[in-house]
């Protein structure tokens, strides 16, 4: 069995700027979930990729590999803190406004046990808390799939005019 997610089929790459602003969040990201567009490059990377979006809710899967182990022998904090930043943002990205874009702001991450190759496949699942015009808050969760916790966190995201720099 492949370790990885995706096959050779799987293109990865960035949406152009004129899409990311003429289509919704919500819109674009099932559009990735589908195959329609690129997954980020960074997907790829580490190793896992967002299976649902409705809106303010998405949920990704991955497989923490071995590759991101740290000295002692665990996947290294920083694998679970980009999921969770992918899930608790693109939960937000759900939900901003056609025409406006989104960033991270801050993020927390509380790690509840160590992960190592042998846990398998993990959910990590974002919903938006609160949504304004300016700022959004996001919390999620990593389970393995028995549904035990692994991490947990939340996130402030800023919504902006791209076009006001």
């Amino acid at each position: 069995m492949n370790k990885y997610w995706y096959d050779d089929a799987q293109e990865f790459g960035v949406i152009s700027p004129e899409k990311l602003m003429t289509v919704s969040g919500l819109d674009l990201a099932r559009q990735i979930i589908a195959g329609e567009l690129p997954a980020p490059t960074m997907a790829k990377a580490l190793n896992f990729r967002m299976t649902e979006a409705d809106e303010g809710r998405v949920v990704f899967r991955g497989s923490p590999l071995d590759e991101y182990y740290n000295p002692a022998g665990t996947v290294h904090g920083g694998w679970a803190g980009a999921i969770l930043d992918s899930s608790l943002a693109c939960c937000v990205w759900t939900m901003v406004p056609v025409g406006m874009a989104y960033t991270t702001a801050e993020f927390k991450v509380n790690l509840i046990r160590p992960m190592t190759e042998a846990i398998g496949e993990v959910v990590c699942e974002g919903r938006v808390i609160h949504m304004g015009r300016k700022l959004a808050t996001s919390e999620g969760t990593i389970k393995t799939l028995e549904g035990k916790l692994i991490a947990h966190g939340t996130e402030t995201c800023a919504i902006f005019d791209p076009t006001q720099r």
